[in-house]
């Protein structure tokens, strides 16, 4: 068993699998609260959208409304001035060239935007249940960073080098169970090693212990 997969069977089995942090009903809602979701919390996003959504929830709703509109709905989340833009021409896109269905494809959904990589990932797991790849946010950054799982400065590059390392079966997992490790566990400023069931593969740790030592 290698190393990559020792680290995920440990924190799986303390965080288990979480299919969703966001909640939605349909894909245009995902897509929805994955682009509220930058820079800002997965809690105040579902406050926003519970009540966003029984007043809008399709792009043709969005589509017809002005951007001053949707601002005053998501005026408590992080940027709403450049998310409400972004909204209203994610939502004008899937409407005129998508047939008013959000795409299921990774090439089409980061046509759109306020759509990156990172966000296509998730959509593409869990709004259609086909994972192609592996969300890569400042959790999973970090953390696989701290692993020694990637050296590489930039989240594409970072991704590219998780998937090398962990095979497909275990992709849908990589991102929730680094993203909750990071949440309890291996926070940016103070990581609880002490309580960190994968310390003994963690090259981060393992410096800050020869430190200590000399």
């Amino acid at each position: 068993m290698t190393k990559s997969i020792e680290i995920i069977e440990e924190l799986i089995k303390i965080y288990g699998y979480k299919d969703r942090f966001l909640n939605f009903s349909s894909p245009f809602e995902l897509v929805i609260a994955v682009m509220l979701s930058a820079q800002c919390t997965d809690k105040r996003v579902n406050i926003v959208t519970e009540k966003m959504f029984k007043i809008a929830n399709t792009p043709q709703q969005f589509a017809s409304m002005e951007v001053n509109e949707i601002e005053e709905m998501i005026s408590s989340i992080s940027y709403y001035h450049s998310k409400a833009k972004h909204i209203k021409e994610c939502s004008k896109q899937i409407v005129e060239d998508f047939g008013g269905i959000v795409p299921n494809k990774m090439e089409d959904l980061m046509k759109l935007s306020g759509i990156g990589r990172k966000s296509a990932n998730v959509i593409m797991l869990e709004a259609f249940k086909d994972c192609q790849g592996i969300a890569v946010d400042t959790h999973v950054f970090r953390i696989s960073k701290r692993l020694g799982l990637s050296d590489k400065n930039e989240p594409q590059k970072v991704e590219k080098d998780l998937l090398k390392v962990f095979p497909k079966e275990y992709w849908p997992h990589v991102n929730h169970t680094l993203i909750m490790h990071g949440r309890e566990v291996c926070k940016a400023v103070k990581p609880g090693c002490e309580n960190c069931v994968v310390s003994k593969y963690c090259k981060w740790y393992k410096s800050v212990l020869q430190k200590k030592k000399a």
